[in-house]
């Protein structure tokens, strides 16, 4: 049976490992993200690189489905398509190839819409392109453990 809070929502109380696996009730896990989270796009971009630098795609996720979530309606697919990149890098580290060709294609259609106006310095072109490759190797045992070089935004 899933986990509800006091008003009735599903959430997972369990704890989870570095790449988002559920744990047994009771075992040691890595903090997640609160459920009420609502960065600001900086604020967002900030932690969800500092998790991505540190090999955490699925707290990366997390933070940028917060920044979803309550992004104002004209971003919100830009957001969604940046958490599904980090979706997809989780399904690589679970070793999911199907599952991460699946986010990453469809992250990087959702992202293109933004490439010719890309807002907050994210480097839309260049997290499609990431994806797409790595959506086209998946299958490629090496992409469990490799270092991702995923930047999301642009340097000043």
């Amino acid at each position: 049976m899933r986990d509800r809070d006091e008003l009735g929502r599903a959430r997972n109380a369990r704890p989870r490992d570095a790449y988002g696996r559920p744990l047994p009730h009771g075992a040691p896990g890595v903090p997640t993200m609160p459920d009420d989270l609502a960065p600001t796009p900086q604020e967002a971009l900030t932690e969800a690189q500092r998790l991505l630098d540190a090999d955490r795609p699925f707290h990366a996720h997390e933070v940028l489905e917060a920044a979803w979530k309550s992004a104002p309606e004209a971003e919100r697919e830009l957001w969604r398509g940046l958490a599904q990149v980090a979706v997809g890098l989780t399904h690589l580290r679970r070793g999911n190839p199907r599952g991460a060709r699946a986010l990453l294609t469809r992250a990087a259609d959702r992202l293109d819409a933004y490439a010719p106006a890309p807002p907050h310095r994210i480097d839309v072109a260049g997290i499609a392109a990431t994806s797409r490759e790595l959506a086209e190797r998946s299958d490629d045992p090496a992409l469990a453990t490799a270092p991702f070089m995923l930047r999301l935004r642009v340097p000043h």
